[in-house]
């Protein structure tokens, strides 16, 4: 704790609002809200916590506040600042999976679609169904029932479905609006658990059909029949009633928290949503956050009624959610909520043994990188390597890796155009000039630690570049490798010495899979700039002569070496134009 933190936490007042963490370089890493400010951030720098806060804390260089009216102006801010920061030691609802619905557009002929995102557009969804099969098994089924119009655009003419009583023909017919309004509400009063009377409807037709003998209409009726037991039937009726509603259970273990989704729509069951993730203070006031999030940022529709546990502040959740939110204490909703919690329970008793092993591979490697070099937890790495073949296309690559994991949107490509040919030292040099100039002028994040594919001379390298050139404190460390081109050893230091490290252990595992991804992704662009370059040819100095031409000659003579040594006649008969043929005679010919 350093002695801006002391200060600061002397002065703290006692009202409520929100705190926001900041690492050493001014990046908000953690939002959090309090009741009373003065006790809670002071919380964070004394007494023990887990090893997660603690990481939380270590990496805390400064604090700011904002006080608020009261606890529920709190709470709301809270939310705004985690969206407008994105604090890493945040929870983020990384799951971006979204459930399908069934949507009957808002136009004057109506369509029945399957959609992933509810859009205020006046429309009627229906959802969410448990996956992408329930929801179009239940659309192929109301296709066949109900003759909802299929296209996208108006056709000039009557098409297949008409044909097959899939569709009424708007292109062609008029179609009453009291027959849409029909059609749409019975899809309407379908999904809203009344297949049952679709059933009975068919049921009738069948027998009919039977004492026609139109057996194949009555086995068509039968079908559709069986098609609606099978998708219904996959969804557990679970209330008497058909509000929707969703059900919120949590459990906490050893700093993490598994909250556990459950929805019903319509008395049914049909899905359930699990979220595992670490949490730093209060539990309560992390579910409560995280249900606050939920439907902004996963996409879900909200339901008319939210059921959460006890001990939970109901009216925090009411004005954030605007919706109706209960906690309760018998019957049926009690027991589906007990339900919840007992599936939080076990699905965070499932999933901890791999979490562990996973944080051991990614951020413990990092921590024990950190241990042995004797500097501060490298939680954010970045590695350059080179690549070329006897020194033409020259490019560098780099790669980022945080918490022991690869951040590839913040990957970058260099082609290197100062350095000369074979300069492995000048292609370093100029790379990471170009690479920290831009990040001093922007204000991006500085890594932890700077991990250079070579030995010594490459450490050097990005020495003078860093600290004598541009006076940055970033430790340089360099990965050499064996004659088998494997990772074999890790230098740090002035003058760099060999960092004693086992060989498996898992920061020598994280080495190594820095040092070959940086590898492949250098590999890879290094590829695509030679084939690249293979395309081009002499043919494109010839005026006349574009990609069309130039793959029709290498198509009709195979080489650039018989296009060179053909005739006038030979050039005509591959298709070119008598003057083109002039003009690549002359070409080679060097006039």
């Amino acid at each position: 704790m350093n002695d801006r933190i002391k200060e600061k936490l002397a002065v703290l007042p006692d009202h409520s609002g929100c705190y926001l963490m900041k690492d050493r370089q001014g990046i908000v890493i953690y939002v959090g809200k309090a009741k009373v400010l003065k006790n809670r951030v002071r919380s964070y720098f004394t007494g023990a916590h887990n090893a997660k806060t603690q990481r939380l804390v270590a990496e805390i260089e400064d604090f700011d506040y904002i006080v608020t009216s009261s606890d529920i102006e709190a709470f709301l801010l809270e939310l705004n600042l985690i969206k407008l920061h994105d604090p890493k030691y945040n929870i983020m609802l990384k799951d971006d999976k979204t459930y399908p619905y069934l949507k009957i557009t808002n136009e004057k002929y109506p369509r029945l679609l399957t959609v992933r995102k509810v859009k205020k557009d006046r429309a009627k969804y229906f959802g969410p169904y448990p996956n992408a099969f329930a929801a179009a098994e239940t659309k192929k089924l109301l296709d066949r029932i109900y003759p909802l119009r299929k296209c996208d655009k108006m056709p000039p003419r009557v098409c297949l479905y008409y044909h097959m009583g899939q569709c009424l023909a708007p292109c062609v017919k008029e179609v009453p609006e009291q027959s849409m309004d029909k059609i749409v509400k019975e899809i309407s009063d379908f999904l809203n658990g009344g297949h049952e009377a679709v059933k009975e409807q068919l049921t009738k037709r069948m027998t009919l059909a039977s004492e026609e003998l139109d057996f194949e209409r009555a086995k068509e009726f039968r079908d559709q029949i069986i098609n609606i037991e099978t998708v219904m039937e996959k969804q557990k009726i679970t209330t008497s009633d058909f509000t929707n509603r969703d059900v919120f259970g949590y459990a906490v273990d050893k700093g993490w928290m598994c909250v556990q989704v459950f929805f019903i729509r319509q008395g049914k069951m049909i899905e359930r949503d699990v979220s595992l993730f670490p949490t730093y203070i209060d539990p309560q006031e992390e579910f409560l956050t995280f249900v606050a999030r939920f439907y902004e940022e996963a996409n879900h529709l909200q339901p008319n009624e939210v059921i959460v546990p006890k001990h939970i502040d109901v009216e925090l959740l009411k004005a954030a959610l605007k919706t109706k939110v209960t906690t309760p204490h018998r019957g049926h909703k009690k027991d589906l909520l007990d339900l919840a919690t007992k599936n939080a329970q076990l699905k965070i008793d499932e999933k901890f043994q791999i979490l562990q092993r996973q944080e051991q591979k990614t951020i413990g490697a990092c921590e024990e990188l950190g241990e042995a070099m004797n500097i501060q937890t490298p939680l954010r790495i970045e590695a350059f390597d080179n690549s070329h073949i006897f020194g033409s296309d020259t490019v560098s690559a780099m790669v980022v890796f945080e918490d022991g994991r690869p951040r590839k949107k913040d990957y970058r490509k260099f082609k290197i155009t100062t350095a000369a040919a074979h300069d492995d030292y000048g292609a370093m040099r100029e790379v990471i000039r170009r690479r920290y100039s831009r990040v001093v002028k922007e204000g991006l994040p500085l890594p932890d630690l700077l991990l250079t594919d070579g030995g010594k001379g490459q450490m050097e390298v990005a020495r003078e570049i860093i600290e004598d050139e541009l006076g940055l404190d970033i430790p340089i460390a360099g990965l050499a490798k064996d004659n088998k081109h494997k990772t074999s050893q890790l230098l740090y230091g002035n003058p760099p010495q060999e960092i004693p490290l086992k060989r498996n252990s898992e920061g020598f595992y994280l080495l190594q899979r820095i040092q070959d991804e940086v590898h492949r992704f250098a590999i890879t662009f290094h590829r695509q700039l030679r084939e690249k370059n293979a395309l081009t040819s002499q043919l494109d100095n010839i005026p006349g002569i574009g990609p069309k031409r130039k793959q029709q000659l290498l198509k009709h003579f195979g080489s650039m070496k018989k296009i060179k040594e053909a005739t006038k006649e030979q050039l005509i008969a591959s298709g070119l134009p008598e003057n083109l043929a002039n003009a690549a005679i002359e070409y080679f010919s060097g006039k």
